[in-house]
């Protein structure tokens, strides 16, 4: 019986977002809206935003649910925490997060929340902007190095920095940022509150990826096309800021050496797959959501071509969704599930999603299951929470760990393991 359950403090739940009736799911998963989808047809039902638009090929969207999908608990780990943005595992299990409006904390393994981590840089926290993500250096357990995204304020506008620290923590849950040092910026500044991306991953050779936005605004889009420009761009650099000489861009007249790839709108997932390869998710327009494997000096089209179409309804530019200078998606989704977070799944907790993709959900309330074969993507699966999922991580025990929002509110930590 392909039933997905949420046992959540002690209660079974419907796994629906409108909480259909219990009995109406069995032998059925939940699709977006509520609706319930056979295993082995596509999880999403609801109409396209851009029906006349075609996919490049098979399976590019809309695929199919796995036959086998494994029933899922939920556990409350902490509750009651302040607007977070980001999650990360510390070696001895406890968890550091970040909050939207500038505060860090380590979150116990009983689901404690320690005191404000102090020394943390003052951001802007308006609209989409605050204290973003944080990734632990590569050789942490040594060197007690994180690195950290989040808006600046600046005299000409604002942008996405990255900053590097010392985390250095207290007997009393609490601890402190020393050194602190902005090692990158992305530039050129904007006075908006939109688009700032943003996530960091550490690359197998201890390169730094930093995925952006474009800014949002019609006038600073445009870009993402730009290799003078830093908006709308993935950058690799290492620890101290600077480009890699093996970028694509390098020695390039009026190119940015930090690039890796551009044309992106804005990148709030990005993960290594169990090759060591870069995977991001990225917010599209209406109907554009992108899984994508950002290769060096290539082009993902943003905003000269996309699927999907503006918030208005209208057509994105010329409404081109193929050109050949331009990368196609690996998968795209129409209606969109605003991706936040991401994670690849190499555990043993829950065997069902071995090799898989996991990815937060804003409007698709849950994590997304993607399940690979290849650099294609085979099955869609998700798992729904009722809630807008911030950041997914792997715990060390191999649970599954999202970090909910509300708007304004607080955020919760819940964990996903395999029912039985």
């Amino acid at each position: 019986m392909n039933r997905l359950l949420l046992l959540l403090s002690g209660t079974i739940l419907s796994a629906t977002l409108l909480a259909v009736p219990l009995q109406a799911q069995e032998g059925a998963q939940p699709a977006t809206g509520g609706e319930s989808t056979q295993a082995g047809e596509p999880v999403e039902t609801q109409p396209a935003n851009a029906p006349d638009q075609q996919p490049a090929f098979a399976g590019q969207t809309r695929a199919p649910q796995p036959a086998a999908m494994p029933e899922i608990k939920t556990e409350v780990v902490a509750e009651g925490l302040p607007h977070l943005w980001a999650m990360e595992f510390l070696p001895d299990g406890r968890m550091l997060v970040t909050a939207k409006e500038g505060a860090m904390h380590i979150v116990s393994a009983n689901g404690e929340a320690g005191p404000a981590i102090e020394g943390v840089p003052e951001v802007l926290s308006g609209g989409q902007g605050g204290l973003l993500d944080v990734a632990l250096a590569p050789d942490f357990e040594t060197s007690s190095m994180i690195f950290f995204s989040f808006s600046e304020e600046r005299d000409d506008g604002n942008g996405t920095s990255v900053a590097s620290a010392k985390l250095t923590a207290d007997d009393k849950g609490g601890g402190t940022l020393e050194n602190v040092q902005v090692i990158f910026r992305q530039m050129p500044s904007y006075d908006g509150n939109k688009h700032f991306g943003s996530r960091l991953v550490f690359g197998p050779n201890n390169e730094l990826y930093v995925t952006v936005g474009e800014r949002s605004d019609p006038e600073p889009r445009v870009q993402a096309q730009d290799l003078k420009s830093g908006l709308g761009k993935i950058f690799r650099i290492d620890a101290t800021g600077k480009a890699l000489e093996d970028n694509p861009f390098v020695g390039q007249d009026n190119a940015l050496p930090e690039i890796w790839s551009l044309g992106h709108r804005n990148l709030q997932s990005a993960t290594l797959d169990g090759e060591g390869r870069l995977w991001t998710v990225e917010h599209g327009p209406r109907g554009g959501d992108e899984l994508n494997r950002p290769e060096p000096g290539k082009n993902y089209g943003w905003p000269e071509v996309t699927y999907g179409v503006e918030y208005s309804g209208d057509a994105v530019g010329q409404g081109i969704t193929q050109q050949a200078e331009t990368e196609q998606p690996v998968y795209y989704w129409d209606p969109v599930i605003a991706p936040s977070g991401m994670a690849y799944y190499d555990g043993d907790a829950i065997p069902e999603w071995k090799g898989a993709f996991l990815v937060g959900g804003l409007v698709a309330q849950g994590v997304v299951v993607i399940h690979m074969d290849g650099d294609k993507v085979k099955y869609e699966e998700r798992v729904p929470l009722d809630a807008r999922i911030r950041d997914v991580k792997v715990g060390p025990d191999g649970a599954v760990y999202a970090v909910t929002e509300s708007r304004g509110g607080n955020s919760t930590i819940v964990k996903l393991t395999k029912a039985d």
